[in-house]
């Protein structure tokens, strides 16, 4: 998983957070606007907001009109799976669930159709370590 973090760290620029909230307060949009402020493209997925951090939102990750590098999943566990088969879908190439967001099986079919996966991990804690 080292490599799969390492890679979606430094070798993309595209990330649709899925459950990135307009709410300051909430750790989503803290770590949307960090991946922001440290060069990434962040397209925010999420029903209630028509823009977040700047950026138009979209309901779903179908919705989004152009190439995505990694989803990051900040929902609960029982709905990461929907959100992982989306980002097989659309072509992403890699699947970032976040801290307790934990779906072994969903990671295994991403895997399977060959995107990196990283389960349970925060880039907040893992970029500095780069």
């Amino acid at each position: 998983m080292e490599d799969d973090v390492r890679a979606l760290l430094t070798e993309t620029r595209t990330w649709a957070v899925v459950g990135l909230s307009p709410d300051p307060w909430r750790d989503s949009h803290r770590i949307g606007k960090l991946l922001q402020d440290r060069g990434f493209r962040v397209i925010p997925v999420t029903p209630k907001a028509d823009e977040v951090l700047g950026e138009r939102a979209y309901p779903t990750l179908a919705d989004v009109p152009e190439p995505i590098d990694v989803v990051d999943v900040f929902r609960r566990s029982d709905q990461a799976g929907a959100h992982v088969d989306e980002a097989i879908a659309v072509g992403a190439k890699g699947v970032w669930l976040q801290l307790g967001v934990i779906d072994h099986d969903a990671a295994q079919r991403a895997r399977t159709a060959g995107l990196r996966v990283v389960m349970d991990r925060c880039p907040a804690i893992e970029l500095p370590r780069l």
